[in-house]
């Protein structure tokens, strides 16, 4: 299948967007989400996440920022400007598989620095079955301007579409290779995508949480869909193994 020609791959990959989703920009988030929340460094925006309990958030290992006194995290607001609940966050616990060249295991759970005032979002219990074509929905505070690192202030949401991970392994010729452990989502449409600042939130499918933003080489390029930590039934075991066994914390 890889061996067919980009252009040739380029058409089947718009013709399988355009008959399973209907593509729309970037537009405002206007109902509340308390459990999604802006990771920050010195104050200004670097990361996505969700809070998953009142005190661990879960989002993409490549968010780490250090010196670890310096970050600070933004709850439930819809605008960066507007926020009120803010804490600091006591650790970083993610998978020592995790390898930022192949974004093999990029995710990671944040412990904050005391429990918040907001409700939590449940991950699924189990894998959740997300085949191409399905519609989702991503949200974040990247920066709605690629040549411009700057966040946007307010939470913005954007529709795509799961492309399978065979057409996204020939899209990426296979660096980073895309396992069972990923997922790929994209749309036909130039500028349309996830960029700078959305990594670590999250993907919703079906009304559910099915992975975080782990990053794609161009932002909102047709050509490169954006790649995807799957909570993959080793992932969402992983998740469950640490908060209960390394910090006597509940499972979900």
């Amino acid at each position: 299948f890889c061996n067919i020609s980009n252009s040739v791959i380029l058409v089947f990959l718009s013709l399988i967007l355009s008959l399973f989703v209907s593509i729309v920009g970037g537009k405002d988030v206007t109902k509340r989400q308390p459990w999604m929340v802006s990771i920050q460094k010195d104050q200004i925006h670097v990361c996505g996440g969700i809070l998953i309990q009142d005190q661990w958030l879960l989002t993409a290992a490549h968010c780490q920022q250090k010196p670890i006194t310096s970050v600070t995290v933004l709850v439930g607001s819809l605008s960066l400007s507007k926020g009120t609940q803010r804490v600091g966050i006591l650790s970083y616990e993610y998978p020592k598989t995790f390898n930022v060249k192949t974004k093999q295991d990029d995710i990671m759970l944040i412990k904050l620095s005391k429990k918040v005032k907001a409700k939590p979002k449940k991950i699924p219990k189990k894998e959740q079955d997300v085949p191409p074509g399905t519609k989702c929905i991503v949200t974040g505070w990247g920066t709605t301007d690629s040549k411009v690192r700057k966040p946007s202030d307010k939470l913005q949401m954007l529709e795509v579409t799961v492309v399978g991970r065979d057409l996204c392994n020939c899209y990426y010729n296979r660096d980073p290779v895309i396992t069972k452990d990923m997922l790929c989502a994209g749309n036909k449409h130039e500028n349309r995508g996830i960029c700078w600042g959305d990594s670590g939130g999250p993907l919703h499918c079906k009304k559910n949480i099915v992975g975080v933003v782990s990053g794609s080489r161009e932002c909102g390029d047709p050509k490169e869909p954006t790649v995807y930590t799957f909570l993959s039934e080793r992932h969402i075991r992983w998740i469950n193994n640490t908060l209960k066994k390394q910090f006597n914390s509940t499972t979900f």
